[in-house]
């Protein structure tokens, strides 16, 4: 799977593919990642991509005809690669959207706005879907980008080395992951749940199955509204809620 990054800031996103996980599945060829700086497209002998926004205002805006060239640039070699401009403006980034992502395996380029943004006439000529991390503002788009990347990059096969590594990750099912734990036992004064040392594998996966829904409605009730509770999720809630009575009332 391709990942193409049009950025001024290069050297971030080159540097994104040769760490850890990511670094080793460019190794293996599992991905293909590059970089492109956009003010390689300058038509300029001062590198200029950005200009004064029409009607006034504070700031400046990214000019249309160089990202336009920048976006030409990589199209013609991969004409059926999906645009992205990451924008707070967009759709909130989800694991069902890197699941879709990942399962397509499409080539992927990502516009990585600074400034004020872009010049909306590049955005309704090229970009396929808008992304955005939250309800919040950065500085630029590669950190959304390099986010967006890495959650998809994770989903593909031998990324991660183990066939399911990926299975039980937190929004997999709509629920998070439930707790982990490692050496030493012990660790001031708290101990590793024993039945993790068991060696029985039902009961571990049981144990995990209500860890996971007891941490999603402590940490994430709204999940809930996404995904209805099962029968079994429901008699989990049923029993944590009367816990939590008798802790409280006695």
């Amino acid at each position: 799977m391709e990942f193409t990054v049009l950025t001024l800031f290069p050297e971030l996103i080159s540097s994104f593919f040769s760490y850890g996980v990511i670094g080793r599945a460019f190794k293996n060829k599992i991905i293909f990642g590059q970089s492109i700086d956009i003010r390689d497209f300058a038509r300029d002998n001062h590198g200029t991509v950005d200009d004064r926004p029409y009607g006034g205002g504070c700031g400046m805006v990214m000019k249309p005809e160089i990202l336009d060239s920048a976006i030409d640039s990589i199209k013609k070699s991969r004409p059926e690669s999906k645009i992205l401009l990451m924008t707070p403006q967009g759709v909130p980034f989800s694991q069902e959207k890197a699941k879709s992502f990942a399962h397509k395996k499409e080539s992927l380029i990502f516009i990585c706005g600074r400034y004020e943004g872009i010049d909306e006439r590049v955005c309704q000529k090229h970009v396929d879907e808008e992304i955005s991390m939250g309800d919040f503002v950065m500085t630029g788009g590669e950190l959304a980008a390099m986010a967006v990347i890495d959650s998809v990059a994770r989903l593909l096969p031998g990324v991660l080395g183990g066939e399911h590594s990926s299975d039980m990750d937190s929004f997999s099912d709509g629920r998070l992951e439930h707790e982990q734990y490692t050496r030493p036992f012990e660790f001031d004064t708290r101990e590793v749940p024993k039945v993790l040392l068991s060696g029985n594998h039902k009961m571990i996966e049981e144990w995990r199955s209500r860890s996971s829904i007891i941490t999603t409605f402590i940490k994430r009730p709204d999940l809930f509204k996404a995904k209805v509770p099962t029968d079994k999720e429901k008699d989990i809630l049923k029993e944590l809620c009367q816990q939590l009575d008798k802790m409280v009332n006695g």
